[in-house]
């Protein structure tokens, strides 16, 4: 079964894309979100030469011809355009086995843990602490992540003395009976990211993602070193000789790939090994409610060291607007803070039509 062709629907934000082989069977895929409208350019430019006419079930070595063929170009654009290509194909392989993508990668649907993540840092400790106890009493949520530091803000923060108020205002309003985590987004030096970290320990926070520059593994190494609390990175990662050596050294203890920044479910599952093999939970990124959040639904069933939590990000339409319509129904439903993953062939959700038909259209074929 060869794949024919591979067609995209794009705008600024998101690029959807639809695999279809020569006997006519198809998949839904996405590249990671955000220039979206750039990443499809490169997908018909830089993957679609190189897997057209070849093996739709290949995807492990379709991955691996695309990563060669285009070696002069190993950076992060590469594998945005490769998790669009990458993820249509699971979803096509899963439609015509009538299975959802969670049992070809070994595990079965289920409900899972949710955690409701803040992306906001332009909210005052007590409106976070509000929106949060909030959704604790309405969806049932037992964990939340809110931010602390500014993002990439070299201790400087997002305003002075944020941090050291937000951090015991939200813990204490959701007091002890809920799972705490913060996320700095690059945000300290080692020196400042410990006396932070000392502070999380002391409101009984459990996970501190981010806390250095995520590309000076030595600095996170340091601040993981020097605490008790889980410290937990690699969200922005690719390359796979950096999450080798993240690992190898133990600059976190929990590493958190994202599914669509990675290049897809094929490439994802190699870094969730080599955790594996080093004893480290998995909890990946998911930080928007578009396709990215549901692939990772379906590899946290499957995989055997996945973490505690999905991360669930709680932002509507005033933070994302190009969410609006991106799927019929509510795939994300939260119930008793829990989300199900799909039990339907592939991912199991149906993008909306409306949505596609606004979207820049592109079209290559063998």
């Amino acid at each position: 079964m060869r794949i024919a062709s591979l067609e995209t629907f794009t705008n600024e934000f998101v690029c959807f894309v639809k695999v279809t082989t020569d006997s006519g069977a198809i998949g839904w895929g996405q590249t990671s979100t955000y220039n979206a409208d750039i990443t499809t350019s490169i997908l018909h430019r830089q993957v679609a030469p190189w897997v057209l006419g070849g093996d739709a079930f290949d995807i492990d070595p379709l991955v691996s011809r695309v990563e060669e063929r285009e070696h002069k170009f190993p950076g992060s654009y590469r594998c945005r355009a490769l998790a669009g290509l990458d993820t249509a194909l699971w979803d096509m392989r899963g439609r015509l086995e009538g299975k959802p993508v969670v049992e070809l990668l070994g595990g079965r649907p289920r409900r899972l843990r949710a955690y409701a993540s803040s992306m906001r840092r332009d909210i005052t400790p007590e409106q976070e602490a509000a929106r949060f106890v909030r959704l604790r009493d309405e969806k049932g949520f037992d964990a939340f992540k809110w931010r602390v530091g500014a993002e990439c803000g070299h201790d400087v923060d997002e305003w002075p003395g944020r941090t050291e108020a937000i951090i015991p205002y939200v813990a204490r309003a959701l007091g002890p009976d809920t799972a705490k985590l913060v996320d700095a987004n690059s945000g300290f030096s080692p020196a400042r990211a410990i006396e932070v970290g000392r502070l999380l320990e002391a409101e009984g926070i459990s996970h501190y993602e981010e806390p250095c520059p995520y590309w000076k593994l030595e600095q996170t190494r340091a601040v993981t070193q020097a605490l008790e609390l889980d410290v937990t990175g690699g969200e922005q990662d690719w390359d796979l000789a950096s999450w080798e050596r993240m690992i190898a050294i133990g600059a976190v203890d929990i590493v958190q790939p994202d599914v669509m920044y990675m290049g897809g479910i094929a490439r994802t599952l190699q870094v969730a090994r080599l955790a594996e093999a080093a004893g480290m939970p998995c909890t990946p990124h998911s930080a928007n409610l578009s396709l990215v959040t549901m692939c990772t639904m379906h590899l946290l069933g499957a995989i055997p060291n996945a973490g505690k939590y999905l991360e669930l990000s709680i932002e509507g339409l005033d933070y994302y607007p190009w969410q609006d319509g991106l799927f019929l129904g509510d795939p994300f439903a939260v119930r008793d803070g829990h989300v199900t993953i799909p039990a339907e062939p592939g991912w199991g959700v149906e993008i909306n039509p409306r949505w596609l038909a606004a979207a820049s259209y592109r079209r290559s074929s063998a």
